[in-house]
């Protein structure tokens, strides 16, 4: 009886250990990733600005700088986009821009491992996002741009702060997964606006 009462009692406790893990839902599990992306974004400015010379810029695809402005003319000008085109999008263009980062710094510069983390946490971030249906092709223009931004010898480069580039993908992030930030308002308010209605409030 007493080795029954062990066991039931074992038992119970093992799945309440495993319990949270396995109700966990995919949106979950995608909003815990990108909180804690969204965390490690807010070390952008020390190792982005502070740790690189002043105005030192990189090359990158035009498709790179993704801006709360590229959102807004894709969901006007694109027919049929829905909100996970954007998503991939957004997770593709910052990967490579993590790429891009990484191939001008050193392995001994003080910001490498902090690039290097944020690449780890992107792919975990990948690991949950939905997995897109078959049947439906993205658009033609998201596409494109896909193409554009695995393309080496494209001609549409242009120069860009690393800073700006993770200002891009913090801002834009939070407009594209307004659902797992509830409480930052500021952020949502802009998702979509006009540039000029955007006023000179300072984002992080």
């Amino acid at each position: 009886m007493v080795r029954s009462t062990a066991w039931l009692l074992g038992a119970l406790l093992g799945l309440i250990c495993v319990l949270p893990s396995v109700l966990m839902t995919p949106r979950t599990a995608q909003c815990t990733s990108l909180k804690t992306l969204e965390n490690k974004l807010i070390g952008r400015r020390r190792n982005m600005k502070h740790n690189l010379p002043i105005n030192y810029t990189i090359r990158v695809h035009y498709e790179e700088v993704f801006k709360l402005s590229n959102i807004t003319r894709l969901r006007a000008r694109v027919e049929d986009l829905e909100d996970g085109d954007l998503q991939d999008v957004w997770l593709l263009v910052n990967q490579e821009v993590l790429k891009r980062i990484l191939r001008v710094l050193p392995v001994r510069h003080p910001s490498y491992k902090y690039t290097t983390d944020l690449e780890d946490l992107f792919r975990k971030v990948q690991q949950v996002f939905p997995t897109q249906s078959d049947e439906r092709e993205p658009p033609e223009r998201i596409e494109e741009i896909y193409k554009r931004v695995k393309e080496i010898d494209s001609k549409g480069w242009t120069f860009v702060t690393p800073k700006s580039l993770l200002d891009n993908c913090y801002r834009t992030m939070h407009c594209l997964f307004k659902d797992c930030f509830p409480s930052e308002d500021r952020e949502q308010d802009y998702c979509g606006l006009p540039h000029w209605r955007k006023g000179r409030k300072r984002l992080l």
